[in-house]
């Protein structure tokens, strides 16, 4: 698995229109939680081994990360880019 991207994850990925900073920096965890949800990965597993979250502690912020990431790399693999 490539590594998580150095730069910090947000709760809430800050949309645009447009291929964004915050999406250059995250697009390899995008296609990882792209990958992990069509492999049928259990959302407690991506949670805490793609986006850092432990589910059990936090789960609603697990489940509005895991939720906002892969709505925008849905987005970007079909209408962004």
């Amino acid at each position: 698995m490539l590594p998580i991207a150095k730069t910090e994850i947000a709760d809430e990925v800050p949309w645009s229109e447009d291929f964004s900073s915050y999406d250059e920096a995250q697009f390899a965890l995008y296609m990882r939680v792209l990958t992990a949800t069509q492999a049928f990965t259990p959302e407690d597993v991506i949670c805490s081994t793609i986006l850092g979250i432990d589910p059990a502690k936090e789960p609603e912020r697990a489940r509005k990360c895991l939720a906002s990431h892969l709505k925008r790399a849905i987005w970007l693999t079909k209408d962004g880019l």
